[in-house]
């Protein structure tokens, strides 16, 4: 009897799990019929197209190294598997060139292709649904105005069951919400604009949130930093963070409305100094921005709660003692015994938000290969610093990461041996 009720439990409970899935799948069915407004109605244009294109960074992730503009093969190492950007060209037979107005709304508005299935959220869609609809038809003009290239992009390696794309329309009922952003009232024309920009075409979120299981952004924690898997000096692909950006002690606290809206047009500041993965972020898209719209990002920036993750435990005296040994041996010189750092020699450390990062990967890139900056004609004199992988021991990099982690009136989490050995 005890077997049979546990049976019947067994079954029921399977049931419920089914219908539950169901139910969220039909949020998102795979034909796709999502409607999209009459293109001619909307008063877009390509070249207002091509600035959303500089806005959301689309030439980074489509357009790989052998410099075919649009035609993807950009290759991303996420942990479900290894993902290839598409061709946005407008050739008509491995691009979207082809593609109505239609085809290219449900795309950016609902992460279904023309044939009904389902796109990976490695495709922003679920912060490009936030457009306008005159945006994503003036993105639509642009990309149908670049030159085609015939270039099919490679196949996924994804690891099952995350290839079965059917499954994602199950994600998107629990993760995606299709709607435009709606203006707050209560904030100013400005705010609202940065607002638009972060959450929409900049899709900033993608790397500054940190992800659930299930690869979709925490909502609670937005943008208090990430972590992504990219390249580092050397060409390997490596964990790295991404800063908080909310106004916390841990993350943009210390930053003026100059600092972010200069950080974003040059990549230069007195605080801090573009290099690697956001080189492409600068480069590509917000050096090409109106001064008006990398002030509005500021102002949204700063006008947002501030919020952090939860640090670690804190390190003890020993390994605090070290560290200070290291920093003073081969950091101090630069960034001054006080960490305040130097306009010829070196950067703050003190309120740092990629020493105060909640993951100390992006810390540990640095002192391990130096800080990848971008080629010429940009200069940075005072950021040149050495690699000092080679120099420092896996222990050696944790106890001066940790050091920099809390002191100077940072407060993070200690970093490992372990920690340092796996970005190596």
């Amino acid at each position: 009897m005890a077997r049979l009720t546990r049976k019947y439990v067994a079954a029921l409970a399977a049931v419920s799990v089914v219908t539950a899935i169901a139910t969220l799948m039909l949020k998102y069915p795979d034909s796709g019929n999502a409607p999209a407004p009459q293109l001619n109605t909307l008063g877009a244009s390509a070249e207002q197209g091509e600035y959303l294109a500089r806005a959301g960074n689309c030439s980074s992730c489509h357009t790989t190294q052998d410099n075919k503009p649009y035609a993807g093969g950009v290759e991303f190492k996420t942990p479900f598997g290894t993902l290839y950007s598409t061709n946005i060209s407008s050739d008509k037979e491995t691009g979207i060139g082809a593609w109505s107005f239609a085809d290219f709304y449900r795309s950016m508005k609902h992460g279904i292709r023309p044939d009904g299935s389902h796109l990976y959220p490695a495709f922003p869609y679920t912060a490009f649904a936030k457009l306008s609809d005159t945006d994503i038809g003036s993105l639509y003009l642009y990309l149908q105005t670049l030159a085609p290239v015939n270039s099919p992009a490679p196949l996924n390696e994804l690891n099952f069951p995350f290839n079965w794309r059917p499954l994602l329309s199950l994600w998107k009922g629990l993760f995606h919400n299709p709607e435009a952003y709606v203006a707050d009232n209560s904030k100013s024309e400005e705010w609202n604009r940065g607002a638009y920009l972060v959450e929409g075409p900049g899709h900033c979120g993608a790397c500054h949130t940190p992800r659930n299981l299930m690869g979709a952004e925490q909502a609670g924690l937005a943008l208090t930093g990430g972590v992504y898997l990219d390249k580092t000096k050397l060409g390997h692909y490596r964990s790295w963070s991404a800063v908080n950006l909310t106004p916390a002690d841990t993350g943009l606290s210390s930053w003026s409305a100059d600092d972010i809206s200069g950080y974003l047009k040059t990549g230069l500041t007195n605080r801090s100094v573009v290099h690697g993965p956001m080189n492409e972020v600068i480069l590509n898209s917000t050096s090409h921005l109106t001064e008006s719209d990398t002030r509005a990002i500021a102002t949204y920036l700063q006008g947002i709660p501030a919020n952090s993750q939860p640090t670690g435990p804190a390190p003890d005296a020993e390994r605090l003692a070290e560290g200070e040994v290291v920093y003073t041996v081969h950091c101090g010189s630069c960034h001054l015994p006080d960490g305040l750092g130097d306009p010829i020699l070196g950067l703050p450390l003190a309120g740092n938000a990629i020493v105060n990062a909640p993951d100390p990967s992006s810390l540990i890139n640095v002192i391990l290969y130096g800080p990848h900056l971008p080629p010429a004609p940009f200069i940075a004199d005072r950021s040149r610093m050495k690699m000092m992988g080679k120099r420092l021991s896996d222990a050696d990099v944790a106890a001066v990461s940790t050091y920099l982690r809390n002191s100077f009136g940072n407060r993070a989490s200690a970093v490992t041996p372990q920690q340092v050995n796996i970005q190596r």
